[in-house]
């Protein structure tokens, strides 16, 4: 992971300063640009600075390798895994370009996403709210009664919590079936609790008249941006870091933990206490930790950064010896009996994802478990719950031997948008830039409607272009930097 840790303490003063010599410059003569995390942020950032032909910068990670939230492990049984579920989709032409380079059309596999929701013993198409008319029948009757109510009274005006949100936008039984369970159970935080302001497309709509003349044959919708997705034949989509990082070569710093910023000197403490330069810094690790580690934050800022809220996800990859037949992607799971919240057919995404890519022999199911921060995990209860209901719901075979079991527990999983994200950010972010830090990436711009791996991309590209040419920023704005309630 490419998290900055609030452990170690700044080395004394006689620690060495590293500071190369001034080499060629850029037009707008940054000077030495230092990316904290290799992740997809990170890396991008490198490899847009390298096409803008800046020579002064240097990655600095802290785990053996890069990816970050995007990196992908094989276990002892020799099933592969990713940190969660990730599928390769994009909004920019940026990430389009990077993926062309890294991969040739041949080393990814496409697929048409086949993705439903666990409800009262059946499967629903996704989205839920487009296809009430597959519900048994008098749930579908109360969810329609319930948009045309919500359609009657209008939606909420102004800023609004999310469950507010929710019930004006879908009407209470659409929220008491699916919306409500599910969100409290995905952000392991009740939807009253969350702004309204991150919805944008992450959110499906409907129309009421179109679901009133559905009939039960209806196709799923094909709605949402990662409706067909991309996925690496091998590697999963650690590959994607993996190769970024070794056409940028040796100045990608592994086992290089940050534990300390000192933004007056402007230089970066490592944790054993080796003192690294810089002009500029791109931080793409959690904002909470960076602004806790650096020395000089105000009172108000640390303040502000300390009421950001996240979730921490337990991914249980469990692998059977049972052939790969299910041909649907992932599917989702709102009620309380099930500990995860969705689980994804990894070994449909690739074969190579099973021992010698053998899915005549081997299927793999990859679940997602939100709890709060600081849970502790019982890996072996947590198994069982995660094999018992895969099994339970007819995912599994009964009787299919477990091959493998694989825990990873990922600490900063998600950014919530609570009520008080934005005006959190809106202290924070501006604070940082003053100072010639720039916080980018899923953790560093705390956004979750900006989260996925085009968005992590953009954001490092478009941070490169900025501080060599001056180019503004497209995806986090400068209006959603100072005041980060707005939507790009």
């Amino acid at each position: 992971m490419s998290n900055p840790t609030t452990t170690a303490r700044p080395a004394t003063p006689t620690a060495v300063v590293v500071r190369p010599a001034q080499q060629a410059s850029s037009a707008r003569e940054p000077g030495r640009i230092v990316v904290i995390g290799a992740g997809l942020c990170g890396l991008a950032c490198a490899d847009e600075l390298v096409r803008l032909n800046h020579p002064d910068w240097l990655i600095l990670e802290a785990s053996v390798g890069p990816g970050g939230l995007a990196s992908s492990v094989t276990d002892s049984a020799g099933f592969t895994w990713d940190l969660g579920g990730h599928v390769v989709f994009s909004h920019f032409g940026e990430f389009d370009r990077l993926l062309s380079e890294l991969f040739r059309d041949d080393e990814l596999l496409r697929h048409d996403r086949s993705s439903f929701i666990r409800y009262r013993g059946r499967w629903v198409p996704y989205p839920f709210q487009q296809h009430v008319h597959c519900l048994p029948v008098e749930d579908a009757a109360a969810c329609l009664d319930g948009l045309a109510l919500a359609r009657r009274q209008g939606r909420v005006v102004g800023e609004a919590d999310f469950g507010t949100w929710l019930r004006a936008t879908y009407g209470s039984a659409l929220v008491e079936r699916f919306f409500g369970p599910y969100n409290a159970k995905v952000w392991a935080t009740a939807p009253e609790l969350m702004s309204s302001s991150w919805v944008a497309e992450r959110v499906a709509p409907v129309d009421l008249d179109q679901l009133q003349a559905a009939s039960t044959a209806r196709r799923a919708s094909r709605w949402g941006p990662n409706a067909t997705f991309a996925f690496p034949i091998s590697g999963a989509t650690g590959e994607i870091s993996r190769r970024l990082a070794a056409r940028l070569g040796s100045r990608v710093r592994t086992h290089a933990r940050v534990a300390a910023v000192d933004a007056a000197a402007r230089e970066v403490v490592l944790a054993g206490g080796e003192r690294v330069a810089y002009d500029h810094l791109v931080a793409t690790g959690p904002l909470d930790q960076l602004t806790a580690m650096t020395a000089g934050a105000p009172a108000g800022v640390r303040a502000a950064a300390g009421r950001l809220r996240h979730t921490t996800v337990a991914m249980v990859g469990l692998g059977y010896r049972a052939s790969t037949t299910d041909v649907r992607s992932w599917m989702y799971f709102p009620q309380p009996d099930v500990p995860f919240y969705r689980a994804t057919n990894f070994s449909k995404y690739a074969p190579a994802n099973v021992p010698g890519s053998d899915t005549r022999t081997f299927s793999s199911w990859m679940t997602e478990t939100s709890l709060l921060e600081g849970t502790r995990v019982d890996h072996n209860v947590l198994i069982d719950s995660c094999d018992r209901a895969l099994r339970r719901h007819g995912l599994v075979p009964a009787h299919a031997p477990l091959a493998s079991a694989h825990v990873e527990v990922i600490p900063y999983a998600y950014p919530v948008p609570t009520l008080s994200r934005d005006a959190a950010l809106a202290e924070v972010m501006p604070w940082m830039e003053a100072v010639g830090i720039y916080p980018r990436g899923r953790f560093g711009a705390w956004r979750y409607e900006i989260g996925n791996m085009d968005h992590a991309v953009k954001m490092g590209i478009d941070v490169a272009r900025r501080l060599v040419t001056g180019t503004p920023e497209e995806l986090l704005t400068a209006s959603t930097v100072t005041a980060a309630g707005s939507r790009s």
